[in-house]
């Protein structure tokens, strides 16, 4: 087995969790724990804190922090914090709190609106890699920075800064992916950071997904990494056509994630809220969507045929 197949560093299936507020809009974190533990006892392996799906760049410098302490000491799988901005400062100073909160690890999105160069993007990011000792993924997804982090700039950070490790690749570039991880040494490692685009991921050398549709379907999609690492393409392919449907739920034009994960769990009754703005409330379709989907998925598990449980890409 080569390095790449190796167990991934921090698991197969990090959740990108959303923050849960109360009626006044106000950070729940007695949800944020109650969510976490459900969501490591459906599947997660990791979870990602105040990122994208985690509303980040809503909260304050305090309930970021406050998130992190309260989820860290309450789980004991890693937790990786989404600690970073388009302000390279500001950056440095969140992923420090964010060592000192308990995090195990750093996920570093691209500066967005900003659009700087490849230079800038560099900088950036070897700034913040600085900032702690933590292991420090790169987050690339342009369609919301505005810019791609090229592949010579992600190889150039991973052999400079010792502590980048990876990335997290929402790029929509299979192929560019391929190249990368074509180049780049075994330490690094890609997670996917789009549910509908794992397991082409993992067939060019991914270890496993940062995820939201694992807010309901995190158990399947470890299962399928498993599969497809343990060389059964045919059953996680099998296994992806029956979830794209659930994973398609997570986000659309009308309604962008965070907006659908919310929903679902306001359905399931865990804790949630509404999104703050500029995401604001969900429109009154899409908890009876939600409905629908999660039927759709209840039917779909009972009709599975029953398969050997999967344990270890390594077993």
């Amino acid at each position: 087995m080569t390095a790449a197949r190796r167990a991934a560093r921090f698991g197969a299936v990090l959740t990108a969790m959303a923050t849960p507020f109360d009626a006044d809009g106000r950070v729940d974190l007695k949800g944020a724990v109650t969510l976490a533990r459900h969501l490591v006892d459906n599947g997660s392996d990791g979870l990602v804190v105040t990122g994208t799906t985690g509303e980040g760049p809503t909260l304050s410098d305090s309930e970021r922090t406050q998130l992190w302490m309260a989820v860290a000491r309450e789980v004991t799988v890693p937790v990786i914090a989404g600690s970073t901005s388009n302000d390279t400062a500001h950056s440095v100073e969140l992923t420090r709190m964010a060592t000192e909160a308990g995090a195990a690890g750093i996920l570093a999105v691209t500066p967005y609106y900003n659009r700087p160069s490849q230079a800038g993007i560099a900088a950036h990011f070897a700034a913040v890699a600085a900032a702690t000792p933590l292991p420090v993924l790169i987050y690339d997804i342009p369609v919301r920075t505005g810019r791609k982090v090229a592949i010579d700039t992600m190889l150039q950070l991973a052999r400079d800064c010792p502590n980048i490790v990876g990335v997290k690749d929402a790029s929509g570039d299979p192929a560019g992916t391929a190249r990368l991880l074509a180049r780049a040494g075994a330490g690094f490692e890609c997670y996917s950071g789009d549910d509908a685009l794992t397991l082409p991921l993992l067939a060019v050398g991914a270890v496993g997904v940062i995820s939201v549709a694992s807010h309901w379907v995190g158990t399947e999609l470890g299962e399928m990494v498993r599969l497809y690492l343990k060389g059964d393409v045919e059953g996680a392919r099998e296994l992806n056509a029956g979830l794209i449907d659930a994973v398609s739920f997570q986000s659309s034009d009308e309604a962008p994630n965070p907006l659908p994960a919310k929903a679902v769990l306001r359905v399931l009754g865990l804790p949630a809220g509404e999104c703050r703005l500029p995401m604001g409330n969900a429109p009154d379709w899409l908890e009876p969507k939600a409905r629908s989907m999660l039927a759709n998925l209840g039917s779909w598990r009972s009709s599975r045929p029953a398969r050997a449980k999967v344990t270890s890409p390594d077993a």
